[in-house]
């Protein structure tokens, strides 16, 4: 039985709910990535458990019901892609967290979106007037005045969250071209799967198990949070279109910011207050100049 695409429902209130719920979850997926960082566990490891617990629970749940028409694909090669994508925004992720705020790193995650519409050019063909280029140029302003370069308070740590962000680009650009093609259930089964297979023989040759209990609680809370977070958002483009949850994606900086001050104790700098404005304005332009111009918005599945 090959998995079916469920009919949207117009219960937009109920779709935003789930995609709030869903970035919540996602910042406990950085939250416990740092917290096993600072742990001593290494970031291989960490990805390693991530897709290892979600593709247990993908595969127990809907193997029973699917069987073998769950790994059936209309596309291997776009499948093996944007699973490699996801695996390297993630390894990218995994690592900055351990060397900068949460507020950063997801501060420099928001330039998904102008990556995204800079890359859909060369990629999927579309055409980008000058005052989206304009907008993606002021975005990236922001980000130098986040990190600013060469100044006392700069991480490299800093190019690894733009080469995420990139690569959080790249996913979505192959989610674009897999619309239609497989069902969201068979897409996230690939990405779990192409990660956990990859990383297995890398993690499990240097495995170090946590050895306090929050670690513990990281361990297994990393994967719950990647799971349920990619099912909420799913379910909430069927009550809400893209183009009213694009939105409140931004919201999840504030979820970020209460990690990271309340649970390691990183405050954000005055800096900021002053780039993180400027790159969420800018990529609620883009989202804006592309509704005008009705053109699909990206979708809300915030990969982690």
């Amino acid at each position: 039985m090959t998995p079916s695409i469920a009919p949207p429902m117009e219960r937009r209130l109920l779709g935003i709910g789930l995609v709030m719920l869903a970035f919540f979850l996602f910042t406990g997926i950085d939250t416990s990535a740092k917290w096993l960082g600072l742990s001593g566990i290494s970031a291989i490891q960490i990805v390693f458990v991530r897709y290892g617990i979600h593709l247990a629970l993908a595969s127990a749940i809907s193997f029973p019901r699917y069987g073998l028409g769950l790994i059936r694909t209309n596309n291997l090669g776009l499948q093996i892609l944007r699973a490699l994508a996801l695996l390297g925004m993630s390894l990218s992720n995994f690592i900055a967290v351990q060397y900068l705020p949460l507020t950063v790193t997801g501060a420099i995650g928001f330039t998904m979106p102008l990556i995204l519409c800079a890359l859909s050019v060369p990629i999927l063909g579309e055409t980008v007037g000058p005052r989206r280029w304009t907008a993606i140029g002021v975005g990236f302003v922001g980000i130098l005045i986040i990190v600013r370069p060469g100044g006392e308070a700069f991480h490299p740590a800093a190019f690894l969250s733009v080469a995420a962000a990139f690569f959080s680009a790249f996913y979505f650009l192959l989610t674009r071209r897999l619309a239609g093609v497989d069902s969201a259930a068979t897409q996230q089964f690939y990405v779990a799967i192409f990660a956990t297979i990859v990383l297995a023989p890398f993690a499990l040759a240097n495995w170090a198990w946590p050895d306090n209990m929050g670690a513990w609680i990281a361990f297994f809370a990393i994967g719950l949070f990647g799971f349920f977070g990619h099912q909420l958002a799913t379910i909430a483009h069927r009550f809400a279109p893209a183009s009213v949850l694009a939105p409140f994606s931004y919201f999840q900086i504030l979820f970020l910011t209460a990690s990271s001050w309340l649970i390691f104790n990183q405050p954000p700098d005055i800096w900021l207050f002053i780039g993180a404005p400027i790159v969420i304005c800018s990529g609620m332009y883009i989202w804006l100049r592309e509704r005008s111009l009705a053109k699909p918005v990206t979708p809300i599945a915030e990969p982690r």
